[in-house]
């Protein structure tokens, strides 16, 4: 038998009451038993106190041997002030009579068990100590009466009493820590955790936040946090509305963690508004916004990033009706050994789990089809607080006597034995639940299978006592068990197959058109947004509504509109630049399924560390900022083009500029060098795109492009690209023939709905990635010349925008100061980062992006992991354009300052 933790302090917890009910205050008393000759009763007699609640009142013994009294409002028939016998030795001025049809004993001898009911006529007399007796009965007796009404009706009529005590009551500012601090905001609010929401004042002060219940039922009078030692604050969704607020401190902080929920959402939203504005906050950035990018790239687990996506879904651990949902991954629980490398052993991650079985899901679609508007395919959910408890009550019993109104469950209906709960949820046509984070969680070692507290669960139909839950014949014990779940979690599987999932239960398959053809419909009110509650004017609708949401499960919010992203291995260790190898390798377990797997595109990244940067050359050959460099293949020159109408060529070897070439009277926007490195392809403002050859002095080829200035040219393997402000985009393909003079015949004109600054053509030719001015990016097919997607990522004219090299990935940047990466397949934003300065100019090898700035500065990121390596100062002026050597051994910019400037990388 398990005895109550903290038993040295106070043993009335909220979870002692029924979900949802408000605990208001207590009073100190002597309580003697009624039925009993008044000697006996005053021998008897216990001093304790009164806890007067919304829908009960409690007694609490001082001796903790003796169980808490628990009179539930509805089964008490008379409470009113006892007058006793002249002759009475019971003081008979502050005493309350109450007889009750029914006394529940809780934590009897202080051991957690379920609760004793006795349904019979029992009378109790408290003595008050401290307050009038007249008052006291006033208030229960109020409370009595609502007790009496329907759920719907009780509900309303308590809220109403609840209502009219808050606003009568304020911040008492005597708490204050500091009087020196000014107070910005006052309101309602209440703190919750699972099962128990707690209401009080909240007050915001240029220092500090502060939380009074109007109860004492919290450790302290006051909750002080101060704004200092405020890391994260997430708006939540509670109850399916967005009046949730959850705040995370500090290590140092007196409280970790804060979650409260207000009325309404602007209420929340005010709140939050003021926090951020205070100086005094200084939150973390945690990058959260790139963590899909990380999770790509295995900086992150699959363990990890899935505990992200839940946070982001309103997914809490202090709300049971939505708790942080996890998959199941295997679909063998009953071999005596499991191999992790056969595939055969895996939950299939496209399907939910009511889609598991086949012939199951016929008889659901056969319902399915039958049924009226609104359909759904699954009764039950996967993720609802009894299925949370379900897993977890041998480590949360208590929320389960709370859940259950004082009971465990039948002990055959218990997590007895993970084999028969997957042969349950694969078979049962009202058992479709998924996971919790803890059967993977390496930290706790499976601790929530373990009877640990020697709880009495009862006993089971074939004779067995319930204990520690029963393991698979492959696992040696809890922590096995849960780390061979983890591992299974983390492996390549999984990691391919993951956003299939992600897809399901957060993603573009979680509703609608997507989710009736991947068999993933549940109850209509499982949904955000599926009802209003606030314009529910009929109390018991309403009522019903409320219950159904709380009890029923809800559906996490959409988080994604598209196909999610699949996660790719990264490349080999040694091909990957230091920063990114350092963070790899000290994540010990990815480390070996990073080295087994080489990508396409490892042998294009760069071999050279490109912080150590050595100035190799700088000249200021031109008269205007220059707009376009590029390098030869062999390293040995370097061109350039500038708003000055010329074209200049460069030997690195002997430092000085060879060739300057007038092309054309007006500017010149962008340059790209053929396969030969000494023919350049050169696009104008006059609209025309020029091919001239450095060696023989000659222009080749004059072709006008567009009806206005090319802005930017893309030359790969026999195609060109070509951008216009013209609001299109062009495809050519190049074609030479013996004698004749070489020509760009048009494959392809592609629309846009404004001008085209940028674009990038992937090394196979087969995809072509546009930046507008408006913003916008376009994604379009070059086999059919079909637009894939078109998306907003910026707030202004995008300057650059470059494909990775195994064509996975866009790096773009905009005159909103931002950089992001976008998944090319399901444009899907994987990172994005605000700087300080505005952007022009860009390259990377899909790891590490050298980036120009307005201010003259080249920002050096690691965009494997997200982060910024260095600040190096360039040019006097904006860097105007950024260059690379195919190896990364040269690095060539141009300026707004008029100079040419090349670096050199050095070896590590």
């Amino acid at each position: 038998m398990a005895f109550q933790e903290n038993s040295n302090k106070e043993r009335f917890s909220l979870l002692l009451l029924e979900p949802g009910e408000i605990y208001f205050e207590d009073y100190s008393c002597y309580c003697y038993p009624g039925k009993i000759s008044e000697s006996e009763a005053c021998r008897r007699n216990q001093k304790g106190r009164l806890k007067v609640c919304s829908k009960s009142i409690l007694f609490d013994p001082k001796d903790v041997c003796n169980p808490i009294l628990k009179l539930p409002l509805r089964d008490c028939c008379s409470i009113k002030r006892w007058q006793g016998s002249l002759l009475s030795k019971i003081d008979k001025g502050n005493v309350i009579f109450v007889e009750c049809d029914q006394v529940i004993e809780m934590l009897d001898g202080n051991f957690i068990a379920p609760y004793t009911f006795k349904r019979e006529k029992t009378t109790f007399l408290f003595a008050l100590q401290y307050v009038s007796a007249n008052d006291c009965v006033a208030q229960i007796s109020q409370l009595k009466r609502a007790s009496q009404l329907a759920s719907a009706e009780q509900a309303s009529m308590i809220a109403a009493i609840v209502s009219c005590r808050q606003s009568s009551t304020k911040f008492d500012t005597s708490w204050l820590e500091d009087l020196h601090e000014t107070i910005l905001l006052e309101t309602m609010g209440s703190k919750i955790i699972p099962l128990v929401v707690n209401p009080g004042r909240i007050l915001l002060t240029t220092s500090r936040l502060y939380f009074q219940p109007y109860n004492n039922a919290e450790p302290w009078p006051v909750l002080k946090i101060k704004l200092s030692d405020i890391k994260r604050i997430i708006k939540r969704r509670f109850l399916l509305k967005q009046v949730g607020l959850e705040l995370y401190c500090s290590k140092h902080s007196s409280t970790k963690h804060l979650f409260l929920s207000f009325k309404t959402q602007s209420e929340r939203d005010t709140l939050y508004t003021k926090l951020v504005q205070e100086p005094a906050l200084k939150l973390d950035d945690t990058g959260q916004e790139n963590m899909t990018l990380l999770w790509q790239n295995g900086v992150i687990s699959n363990y990890e990033y899935l505990l992200y996506l839940n946070s982001l879904a309103d997914r809490s651990f202090n709300d049971l009706t939505q708790y942080p949902v996890f998959p199941w991954v295997l679909s063998d629980y009953t071999s005596e050994s499991i191999d992790l490398d056969d595939t055969s052993i895996y939950r299939d991650l496209t399907k939910p789990v009511g889609a598991l079985n086949e012939e199951r899901l016929k008889r659901l679609k056969d319902r399915y089809n039958e049924m009226a508007e609104p359909k759904f395919l699954y009764g039950s959910h996967y993720s609802t607080p009894g299925f949370v408890l379900y897993y977890l009550v041998r480590k949360m019993p208590q929320y389960m006597l709370c859940l259950q109104n004082g009971r465990f469950d039948h002990p055959d209906r218990m997590f007895n034995s993970v084999p028969d709960t997957w042969r349950n949820i694969t078979t049962n046509t009202s058992d479709f639940k998924e996971l919790v984070p803890q059967f993977y969680d390496l930290e706790g070692k499976g601790s929530f299978l373990v009877n640990g507290k020697n709880l009495d669960f009862g006993t089971k139909s074939d004779g067995c006592k319930v204990g520690d839950v029963e393991l698979p014949a492959w696992a040696k014990d809890p922590m096995d068990f849960v780390k061979v779940l983890r591992d299974a979690l983390e492996s390549d599987y999984v990691s391919c197959n993951l956003n299939h999932w992600i897809d399901l239960i957060f993603g573009y398959k979680q509703r609608g058109e997507e989710a009736v053809k991947a068999n993933n419909v549940f109850y209509h009110l499982t949904y955000e947004g599926a009802v209003d509650l606030d314009s529910i004017n009929d109390v018991n609708e309403r009522y019903s509504l409320e219950v159904q949401i709380m009890e029923f499960g809800q559906i996490p919010k959409q988080l994604f509109t598209k196909p999610h992203p699949q996660r790719r291995l990264p490349s080999p260790l040694d091909n990957l630049p230091d920063p990114v190898q350092n963070l790899i390798s000290s994540k010990g377990s990815r480390t070996s399924s990073v080295s087994s797997t080489r990508s396409e595109s490892s042998s294009k990244r760069w071999s050279k560390d490109v912080t150590k940067l050595t100035l190799c050359f700088d000249c200021k050959g031109h008269k205007e900022i220059i707009t376009d460099v590029c390098i030869t293949k062999d390293k040995k020159h370097i061109f350039s083009v500038s708003k000055d109408g010329l074209l200049k060529m460069y030997s690195l070897e002997e430092k000085r500029q060879l060739r300057s070439i007038n092309v054309y009277n007006m500017a010149l926007s962008s340059c790209s060098l053929m396969e030969d490195g000494r023919t350049v392809i050169v696009g104008s403002w006059d609209n025309y795109v020029y091919l001239y050859n450095v060696e023989f002095g000659k222009l080749l080829a004059t072709t006008m492009a567009h009806d206005d200035c090319v802005t930017d040219i893309c030359f790969n393997n026999g195609l060109l690209a070509t951008a216009s402000l013209d609001s299109t985009a062009k495809v050519w393909r190049y074609e030479t023939a013996e004698g004749m003079r070489p020509t760009f015949n048009l494959s392809a004109e592609l629309d846009h709905e404004s001008g085209v600054y940028c674009l990038s053509v992937n090394e196979k030719n087969t995809i072509l990635v546009t930046g507008s001015c408006g913003g916008y990016i376009y994604i379009w097919d070059l086999n059919s010349y079909v637009l894939i997607g078109q998306h907003q990522f910026h707030m202004g004219v995008v300057y650059d925008v470059k494909f990775s090299p195994d064509s996975q990935k866009v790096v773009t940047c905009g005159g909103d100061r931002t950089l992001k990466i976008i998944d090319s397949q399901t444009a899907t934003l994987l990172f994005s980062t605000e700087t300080k300065e505005d952007l022009r100019c860009l390259c990377w090898d899909g790891c590490v992006a050298i980036v120009g700035t307005t201010s003259g500065n080249l920002l050096i990121w690691d965009l494997f992991k997200g982060e910024l390596l260095q600040t190096l100062p360039a040019h006097s002026g904006a860097v105007s354009c950024v260059s690379i050597s195919g190896d990364g051994e040269i690095l060539v910019t141009g300026g707004e300052d008029l100079r040419t400037i090349a670096w050199r990388i050095q070896d590590d």
